[in-house]
């Protein structure tokens, strides 16, 4: 018994300092949204678009193979080796890009972790986003493993866009908390913006069957989808040129009845939207070069991040500052 308990001691002593370091640490974090927790909400939104540019990189300079295995960069190596040259170097760096954003989640769930009762909807999509760096892992090693099987690609960019769109409302749950969901915009100008969302998910969705027919496929023995690139082309511009007509009727009615933040983001919308359409114009004009197609492929998240910015503002929604500020009042009185 006595040897038991001398066992014990030290590693009630290591758990007893865990413990209370883990306390000081707790008591650091924020106990309301203030720029630290900003600055992480933002560093995770900036990053999660700049993964996709990057991870268009490695498509477009045929580098999707550079590392050839998953986890590893190769059977031998966790990184890339001087034999894989430049297109190891690309593709282990979107690798090590995606370890940084995962840290950044790890960063953004701590920051609001304190603030689960006052704020109850941050902790949920901080989760909801740190659980999606792992799973774009596996997706992103599955492709390899398929090598560079266009509808596992394909399906890879669409996590990509709906992890942008859970950090935009990430973002905006930092600056504006729900309301009583009521509308602040007319009925007519709701049904036309969640129209207009369909129409984007739908010219998206397209778009990333398109690049799968099209020459980018990310290795130069990767397969294609065997769909005509041409027509495909043509279809896309479709949806993408009623999304556009759908914007252009949204801003104008917002404008004209005063929608508010709405209208502010609407009209980033259809900029957002414009420089989408004549990028993709212009690329598929001069053979679709590989700087537009991957500018085209950010302008596609930034569209969604808008356009779920839109729906937002189109419901009631409180100032973060003036509901810190009554909650404030409240504690001292």
């Amino acid at each position: 018994m006595g040897t038991v308990n001398r066992e014990q001691t030290p590693l009630r002593s290591l758990y007893s300092r865990a413990l209370d370091l883990w306390r000081s640490f707790y008591r650091w974090l924020p106990d309301r949204i203030d720029r630290r927790v900003r600055i992480v909400v933002w560093l995770s939104f900036i990053f999660q678009i700049v993964l996709v540019g990057t991870g268009g990189a490695v498509r477009l300079t045929a580098s999707g193979l550079g590392c050839p295995t998953w986890p590893k960069c190769t059977a031998d190596s966790l990184v890339n080796v001087p034999e894989q040259g430049i297109h190891g170097v690309i593709e282990f760096g979107n690798r090590l890009l995606a370890v940084l954003l995962g840290i950044i989640a790890v960063l953004a769930v701590l920051a609001v972790l304190k603030l689960r009762r006052r704020h109850p909807g941050l902790l949920p999509l901080s989760i909801l986003l740190l659980a999606g760096i792992p799973a774009q892992a596996v997706i992103g090693g599955i492709s390899v493993l398929s090598r560079l099987n266009p509808y596992v690609v394909g399906f890879h960019f669409v996590v990509s866009v709906a992890l942008v769109v859970l950090a935009t409302l990430f973002l905006f749950r930092t600056y504006r908390a729900p309301g009583d969901g009521s509308l602040v915009v007319r009925p007519w100008l709701s049904t036309v913006a969640w129209l207009t969302a369909a129409f984007v998910a739908i010219t998206v969705l397209v778009g990333i069957l398109t690049t799968g027919s099209g020459p980018h496929a990310g290795d130069a023995s990767a397969p294609r989808t065997g769909l005509s690139n041409e027509i495909l082309e043509h279809v896309h511009s479709f949806p993408a040129y009623a999304m556009f007509a759908l914007t252009v009727v949204l801003t104008i009615g917002l404008l004209s009845t005063a929608g508010g933040s709405a209208t502010r983001f609407a009209v980033v919308l259809l900029l957002v939207e414009f420089a989408q359409i004549a990028v993709g114009l212009w690329q598929a004009r001069t053979g679709l070069p590989a700087a537009l197609v991957n500018i085209h492929m950010v302008l596609a998240c930034l569209v969604t991040s808008a356009m779920t910015l839109v729906l937002l503002s189109t419901r009631r929604q409180r100032v973060i500052e003036e509901v810190v500020a009554r909650e404030a009042v409240l504690e001292r009185s």
